[in-house]
């Protein structure tokens, strides 16, 4: 119960509200019963100044008894003293309380204003004061008010109750919208959850709400992504592992058949050698393609290690146009290459020796006897260029966005002829990227292909290691 999120903010919220909410209440209850315990006092400091102000006009009989009989109406009770505090005249009967304050005032102070002698209300069952009564400098007597407490008391009970029935409808009302709020802000996570427990189980077509502009808004539009590019992967690896297969399945259908024909007794020596001919290309594009599904387990496991040097870039386009020279003058393709001398890379020399191996190859498949392929390196301040233009018969533009795909091909009525994977193409553009550069394909159906890869200028002076 304790592990649900739900309730922990709950929890979390509750408590601190709780904690604000008392300490606002108990001040707001402490200010206001000392307001009304001040104003009480003040009003009786008030009430005994004003008949001291009376007495030092007249300090007689008469007055002090009109004194006392003015407070015997009202809810205070007056005691007039002399200046040794012996009684004078009182409104009501005296108290023991009252005697006790009496005993405890200093009666030989020489101070003329008026004074709280006893405020401990929520103690006492009165609170006093004393107004002392001067004529022309001369200390004459003094004035003590007494009022109740027990009024007091019951106005600070019933406002304690006031402030207890706020309180418990606050706490009700804070605990009605900390649920509301947590069970807001936990929902979306709940379906999250739920949404990553189908991914997990393989179901890959979940939905949720991506309308919020918050933080759950980006997580809900993470999980969406991750689950619509989970699906593309199953379909992928899908689709792969089916062509794999299929790739895997012909050399050796091929490599079987001929076996079996050329180990007849009754066939001659001349088609036993064509036969075992075709069982050795056949073997030689099996090993192809099993090095290159090799290759690309290591880039996706990134074990595919780069290691960047400064490489004359006519240097290295010169090596790979003395390997694949001979193949386009068996084609009878011309073969050119346009680079300035100057033009050095930090790349890996044997990978991009590869890249351009993999290029240079399907420009010759694709490209018709008599024609001409260029390879070509330019360089400005920031980048490098290196282009392979071939006058083939170019590509179909609903098959550019997809020719770096995996086994893809765009001609597969013609795949068995040209002999390729369909991988060549995928790994020169992880090799590319793992450079640090970019590789694109123009080209328009009838009107020849060109391959771009373009390269920033490093530092010469460096080495590194990618992998």
């Amino acid at each position: 119960m304790f592990n649900k999120l739900a309730l922990k903010i709950g929890l979390l919220f509750f408590v601190f509200i709780v904690i604000l909410e008392s300490v606002l209440f108990l001040t707001f209850y402490i200010t206001f019963v000392n307001e009304r315990v001040d104003g009480v006092m003040e009003n009786l400091l008030a009430r005994g100044n004003t008949h001291s102000e009376v007495l030092e006009d007249s300090f007689d009989p008469e007055t002090l008894n009109h004194v006392a009989m003015m407070e015997s109406a009202s809810d205070f009770i007056v005691i007039i003293t002399d200046q040794f505090g012996s009684q004078l005249t009182h409104s009501d009967s005296v108290e023991p309380e009252m005697l006790e304050v009496l005993e405890h005032t200093d009666f030989h102070t020489d101070s003329q204003e008026g004074r709280v002698v006893e405020e401990r209300w929520n103690a006492k069952e009165f609170i006093a004061t004393d107004s002392p009564v001067t004529i022309d400098g001369e200390h004459r007597g003094h004035v003590f008010m007494f009022a109740m407490t027990a009024p007091i008391k019951e106005r600070i009970s019933h406002l304690r109750n006031q402030f207890l029935v706020v309180g418990l409808i606050a706490l009700g009302l804070t605990i009605i919208t900390i649920f509301l709020l947590s069970r807001l802000i936990t929902l979306p996570l709940i379906r999250m959850k739920e949404a990553t427990e189908q991914i997990s189980k393989g179901n890959n077509q979940v939905k949720l709400h991506v309308g919020r502009r918050d933080e759950l808004g980006e997580l809900a539009n993470s999980i969406t992504a991750l689950s619509d590019d989970l699906d593309h992967m199953k379909n992928a690896r899908n689709e792969f592992l089916a062509s794999i297969s299929h790739e895997l399945r012909t050399p050796l259908t091929y490599i079987k058949g001929y076996a079996d024909i050329a180990s007849r007794p009754d066939i001659s020596e001349a088609e036993k050698r064509e036969y075992i001919t075709i069982i050795r290309e056949e073997t030689a594009h099996l090993t192809d393609l099993v090095q290159h599904l090799f290759e690309l387990a290591q880039l996706d496991h990134n074990q595919f290690s780069i290691r960047k040097k400064a490489v004359s870039l006519d240097d290295l386009f010169r090596s790979v146009i003395n390997l694949v020279r001979p193949v386009f003058d068996e084609k009878q393709i011309s073969l050119a290459v346009h680079c300035d001398t100057d033009i050095t890379a930090f790349i890996d020399r044997e990978r991009f020796q590869q890249v351009l191996l993999n290029i240079l190859d399907n420009a010759r498949k694709y490209s018709k006897e008599g024609t001409k392929v260029i390879l070509q390196g330019k360089q400005d301040k920031a980048h490098i260029t290196i282009s392979v233009h071939d006058e083939g018969e170019g590509i179909q533009e609903a098959d550019i966005p997809f020719v770096f795909d995996r086994l893809y091909r765009v001609d597969k009525s013609r795949s068995r002829q040209l002999g390729g994977s369909g991988l060549g193409l995928a790994i020169a553009k992880e090799i590319v990227e793992l450079h640090g550069g970019h590789i694109n394909i123009q080209s328009g159906h009838g009107e020849g292909t060109t391959v771009d890869i373009l390269l920033e200028r490093g530092d010469l002076h460096a080495e590194g290691v990618i992998g």
